[in-house]
């Protein structure tokens, strides 16, 4: 069922449940469905999350309240069908959430990514139907959250070098080994867990699994104490002789790595979104100091240089978002996407470092201290050039893409 308050924003404005009234014309000619999904996530932004948002990254704080409220909202399973409890909307919709939600807290955004794009979306393209009704309805309303454990402490980017191992035992499946890294673990009821079945098989042996949280044998490492997105949990997953049932594994045994790297893509539409609403943010901040602050007898806004970073920041954020939202549309389309989301993540985490920097620029002595935001979107910003792939890994991603296009 539609989130009752989504719902209810967009019949105000006399719209349909979803944006099938028209396509999307261009990149930058939003549907009327769109632009009522990004006020209602803005307003709600500046009025629950941004207020706290730096109590939260003080704290390390679970915005627990604020993730329930989310979803309410409809924003913890965007894109789920609404028979499997989900907001019944498309990726578009998703990308233009998680940016608003992001500039107001970047802890919520990756929070809400982990729950969409990471947990729910492999459940959603390769669970049965059994499967969909235990994992993915309980986890659509923001009162339970998922995770995502494919990193290791060895593998890094080589995801297919996975020593997490899940030997066959007849009815159940015996996991051993360590995931780190794992976003949202320590709040999940239940992991997406990637181990291998088969280690003649290469990458081609691996297997995905559900687990849920209170297996025994399952336990939890301690709490990373990170950079930034401090409302996040960060820690490892540790399988001891995890007994799990064989009617936990996700598709098929082998298809792991297949299904890891279509999630992957997917979440990277999550994480540049994330990076644009840290982008917005400071460019937000950025403007607004430099029309106040007074030097030289008037408003620095009025400083060529000043207007040089503003223009500069404007063009990056604005320049990301339209390849984050052309992959979100291809994805939408069922087209081909993998270089198009690595393209969007890679121009709008760069943003996102760039415009947090430029903003502490404007702000100087005051982008350094904790009383304004600017710190802390810098802060924030760094993990987005690292997690669901780093710069580097999008780089590799999308000249492989272009030098195959050019050779076929």
């Amino acid at each position: 069922m539609q989130s009752a308050v989504l719902r209810k924003s967009l019949q105000i404005a006399g719209l349909a449940p979803i944006c099938q009234q028209r396509k999307i014309a261009s990149l930058s000619a939003l549907s009327d469905t769109h632009q009522m999904l990004q006020k209602t996530c803005r307003d709600f932004a500046n009025s629950e999350l941004a207020p706290i948002a730096s109590k939260i990254d003080r704290e390390h704080l679970y915005p627990a309240q604020q993730i329930k409220q989310m979803g309410e909202l409809g924003l913890m399973a965007v894109a789920i069908p609404e028979e499997l409890g989900g907001t019944g909307l498309d990726y578009l919709a998703y990308a233009i959430a998680m940016e608003e939600i992001s500039r107001g807290c970047a802890s919520a955004g990756v929070i809400m990514s982990v729950n969409n794009s990471l947990y729910l979306g492999p459940l959603l393209g390769y669970g049965n139907e059994k499967q969909k009704a235990a994992y993915i309805t309980p986890f659509t309303t923001g009162e339970r959250v998922g995770c995502f454990a494919l990193s290791e402490p060895g593998n890094g980017s080589d995801a297919g070098a996975a020593s997490t191992v899940a030997q066959d035992k007849g009815d159940h499946f015996l996991l051993n080994g360590t995931k780190a890294w794992i976003t949202n673990a320590f709040e999940a009821e239940a992991a997406v867990v990637f181990a291998t079945t088969n280690k003649q098989l290469a990458h081609k042996g691996i297997s995905a699994f559900i687990v849920p949280k209170n297996s025994k044998g399952f336990s939890l490492g301690k709490k990373e104490d990170k950079l930034g997105i401090r409302g996040s949990s960060t820690c490892q997953l540790i399988f001891e002789d995890c007994a799990i049932p064989k009617e936990n594994i996700l598709g098929e045994p082998g298809l792991g790595f297949k299904i890891a790297m279509q999630t992957l893509d997917a979440g990277r539409i999550g994480i540049a979104s994330q990076a644009l609403g840290i982008a917005q943010a400071s460019l937000e901040l950025a403007v607004d100091y430099a029309q106040k602050r007074q030097a030289f007898g008037k408003p620095i806004s009025k400083l060529q240089l000043i207007q040089q970073k503003i223009a500069d920041m404007a063009l990056a954020v604005e320049s990301a978002r339209l390849l984050t939202w052309r992959a979100a549309w291809l994805k939408d389309n069922k087209q081909s996407y993998t270089k198009e989301a690595a393209m969007g993540k890679l121009a709008a985490s760069e943003a996102a470092s760039f415009c947090a920097h430029q903003a502490i620029q404007v702000l100087g002595g005051m982008g350094y201290v904790t009383d304004m935001a600017a710190e802390r979107h810098y802060r924030d910003a760094r993990i987005t050039e690292i997690y669901e792939g780093t710069s580097e890994i999008q780089r590799l991603v999308t000249a492989g893409a272009i030098l195959k296009e050019y050779a076929s």
